[in-house]
Formats: C-alpha cells, sequence, structure tokens
C-alpha cells in the first residue's frame, strides 16, 4: 500500500492487485511499534491505510497476479487469476510472505480442528481451553502466546532453542502472564487427535527425550516463506531462501520489475511494517525514475 500511495504522489497511473490487504499485519492483533501509534489494533491500522490509499483513487482489484509477458514495446501485460489482462510500463511485486509450515505428520489433516497459524483469527475459539500449544520462539509466537493467556487456561511455548529470536519486551510481557510454559531445544514430532487436535509429540534435540502434551490446539508461527511464484515466472533473481534479490533502490534483475517488502531478500531477519513501507516507498520511487527515462529515450 505504501507503493501505491508513492506511485499515485508521482502522478503514476496506478492499480492495486492483491487478495489480502495488509499482508502480514492482517494476522496480527495489537500493534505497538509503527511511529504515531503506541498501540493500535492491527485491522484499524490496515484501515487507515486503505483510507489515506482511497485519497487518491487508486483502483484496487482483488485478485492475483498470475503471470506477466514483455511486448514488444517493452511494457509488461498482466495476467490475473481471474483473467483481467493489464498493461503497465512497471511492476513492483510485493506479494510478501506465506507461513511456513511444520511439515510434520497431522499438521495437514488437523488445519481448521485445532491447529492454526493465525491466532488472531482463532484465538477465540480456545475460550477455556486447558491448554494450547504455540510452536516458535520469534515475535509472531510470543505475540500468540500472549493473546491465547487471554483465553485458553494454559498456553504452552514450544522451541527448538534454549534462546528467542522475539524482542526482549513480547518475551517478558508473555512471562510476566504466568500462564505460559516453556518447552525449549524441542521439535515437534507429531500433531495427534480425532475429530480434533489432542495433542502433540515433541523429541529434545539434546537428550533425544520423546515427550506427549496434550493441547486442545496448535499455533505454529514459525517464520515465513517468499510468496514468489509471479517472480519465478518471470525470470527474477531469488537468493536460496528463495526470497527476490533486489538492490538498495528495490530493482531487480529485470528491467521494470522492481519489488519490496517482504519478499526481498533485504533483512530477512528483521521484517517489520516500517521497513516493508519504506521498502515500498523507494520501489515507487525507482520505478517513476524507470518511467520517466523511458519516456526520455523514445
Amino acid at each position: 500500500m505504501a507503493a501505491g500511495i508513492y506511485c499515485a504522489r508521482y502522478m503514476l497511473s496506478t492499480v492495486l492487485i492483491g487478495d489480502v490487504l495488509g499482508g502480514q499485519v492482517s494476522k496480527a492483533n495489537i500493534v505497538e511499534n509503527y511511529p504515531g501509534f503506541a498501540s493500535i489494533k492491527a485491522s484499524e491500522l490496515i484501515d487507515r491505510f486503505t483510507s489515506h490509499l482511497s485519497r487518491y483513487n487508486i483502483p484496487i482489484i482483488n485478485d492475483r497476479v498470475d503471470n506477466a509477458v514483455r511486448k514488444d514495446n517493452g511494457d509488461l501485460e498482466l495476467t490475473t487469476r481471474k483473467g483481467y489482462k493489464i498493461r503497465s510500463s512497471a511492476l513492483i511485486i510485493a506479494t510478501g510472505a506465506k507461513d511456513k509450515e511444520l511439515g510434520v505428520p497431522g499438521e495437514k489433516e488437523f488445519v481448521g480442528r485445532g491447529v492454526s497459524y493465525c491466532s488472531t483469527c482463532d484465538a477465540a475459539f480456545f475460550y477455556g481451553a486447558n491448554n494450547v500449544v504455540v510452536v516458535g520462539g520469534g515475535d509472531t509466537a510470543f505475540e500468540s502466546a500472549y493473546l491465547l493467556t487471554q483465553y485458553a487456561k494454559k498456553v504452552t511455548l514450544v522451541h527448538r532453542r534454549s534462546e528467542f529470536r522475539a524482542q526482549p519486551i513480547l518475551v517478558q510481557r508473555v512471562r510476566e502472564t504466568g500462564k505460559v510454559e516453556f518447552v525449549l531445544n524441542a521439535v515437534v514430532k507429531e500433531i495427534y487427535g480425532d475429530e480434533k487436535v489432542k495433542g502433540i509429540i515433541v523429541q529434545n534435540v539434546v537428550t533425544g527425550e520423546i515427550t506427549n502434551i496434550p493441547a486442545e490446539g496448535v499455533f505454529i508461527n514459525i517464520g515465513y516463506e517468499p510468496e514468489n511464484e509471479l517472480a519465478k515466472k518471470l525470470g527474477v533473481n531469488l537468493d536460496e531462501k528463495g526470497y527476490i534479490v533486489v538492490s538498495p533502490y528495490m530493482e531487480t534483475n529485470i528491467d521494470g520489475v522492481f519489488a519490496a517488502g517482504d519478499v526481498t531478500n533485504l533483512w530477512v531477519n528483521f521484517k517489520q511494517i516500517i521497513t516493508s513501507a519504506a521498502q515500498g516507498a523507494i520501489a515507487a520511487y525507482s520505478a517513476y525514475r524507470y518511467i520517466m527515462n523511458k519516456k526520455k529515450d523514445k
């Protein structure tokens, strides 16, 4: 959305195409680290972004770009899943990232029946639960654990290491609830149940000990993978983890194709709303500069 706002301010004819406005922010509960807002609901922050965007009358298409081909005049022709075809002088890929899966038995089988990747979406379903498991050690895992303490009687946080990647203030907040048990140096081997989740099997990575943890829910927050399908189709260079390789100006190896946000290889271990917004602004500037240079060359 930041890219869209800046493109509009450069007086570029702009269209925003996406199936989830707000990306990973839409899965958050409270945002406390965006300048100007000491604490704001993520949904409200997205509404404010959208309202800002609407001031520029930018069309927002609830769809996804499925492919893009270069035409003889150098423009890109985008094709969406719904069949729209759109000509564009430049493209900013801001497709974000998707939740990583554990890849263990029972995970896919119990999605929607106790397994979730979004505490904001599903925490309320576990009101009164005896125990809910959160898997992960980063910011999202701790935000999930904290939110779930408001619904479940107990939360168990399982992490494969003994130290956390989460911001210390989030770790402190979770510890202070007194409702979270930490199972460290452990990996999930299986999620089991019948009609719904009944628990997980974990293994200690140091001792090899196997433990059964009864639970009514499992929230998997182990990080993200870049949504790079479109980039692959375009031949955009990716790093070893699948993130789009960009220059400091958000340029890719393809002329007229830029990238911003969680899908890029910049600050992979520090993906924040503010860094994504900054990249969006830079990508818009680079797209503007690219289009202006093309006009000069004609």
